[in-house]
This record gives structure tokens, C-alpha cells and sequence, in this order.
């Protein structure tokens, strides 16, 4: 399952330490519901998981748990770094996205998942 989460009002607050310390966060939280995330990557304002799921997991609470607890650990370790950002403790927008990968190879979703970050390649005019 590849999911995107992005900060309140996509402000430009993940720099590189914190999206560190979120990989980290994600993937105990995920480890505790029995998930494995595969890949991680992300910019200053949105990040991206790759995550292998069992299917009947109820996704939606997942996704809230993902978000509050990552999101409550942020706030307190970053606390004064997200100051500048936010006046009262927010963190991510209410919206998420979750896409199933099956209908491409899990190499291909793992090589974009870790591209999150790095400068884009051009693009050849059709």
C-alpha cells in the first residue's frame, strides 16, 4: 500500500533530521500493528510510505493511528523547530492518500517512493 501524508497547510517543516526520526516513528508504529514498511522517502512538506498490510486490517484506523502517533511524537521531539511553522500543535492535513500497488510491480512503487527528495529527471518531449 503506498500512502502520502502532508503537513498542515504544506508547510516546508520536514527537513532531513525530522523525516529521520518520522521513518523511524512509522516503522514502530507499524511493527505494533503487525505491518512492515518497506520504503520510505519524502520532501519538506509531504512524506511517503510504502507499506506491506494484511488485508483485513481495517485501513482507516490504521491511517489515524499513523498519523496521531507519528504526528504527537514529531511535535514533542521537534517542538521548537515546528514553532516556526506552526503557533499551535499541528502537524499533518486532515487529507491523506492511500493506492493499493497491485497493479504495478512493487519495484517500480519502491524506486518512486525512494526518488521522494532527490532533484526530478527531465523529461524527453514526446
Amino acid at each position: 500500500m503506498h500512502v502520502v501524508f502532508v503537513t498542515k497547510y504544506r508547510r516546508p517543516c520536514l527537513h532531513e533530521e525530522l523525516r529521520d526520526y518520522l521513518e523511524g516513528a512509522f516503522s514502530e508504529i507499524l511493527a505494533a500493528w503487525r505491518c512492515e514498511l518497506i520504503e520510505f522517502g519524502g520532501e519538506a512538506d509531504h512524506v511517503h510510505l510504502l507499506i506491506a498490510i494484511h488485508p483485513a486490517l481495517n485501513l482507516s484506523t490504521l491511517v489515524n493511528n499513523l498519523k496521531t502517533a507519528s504526528a504527537r511524537r514529531a511535535c514533542n521531539r521537534f517542538a521548537e523547530h515546528l514553532a516556526a511553522f506552526y503557533w499551535k500543535p499541528m502537524f499533518w492535513h486532515r487529507a491523506y492518500y492511500v493506492g493499493s500497488v497491485g497493479g504495478v510491480s512493487l519495484e517500480t512503487v519502491r524506486a518512486y517512493v525512494e526518488s521522494q527528495g532527490t532533484k526530478p529527471l527531465k523529461r524527453n518531449p514526446a
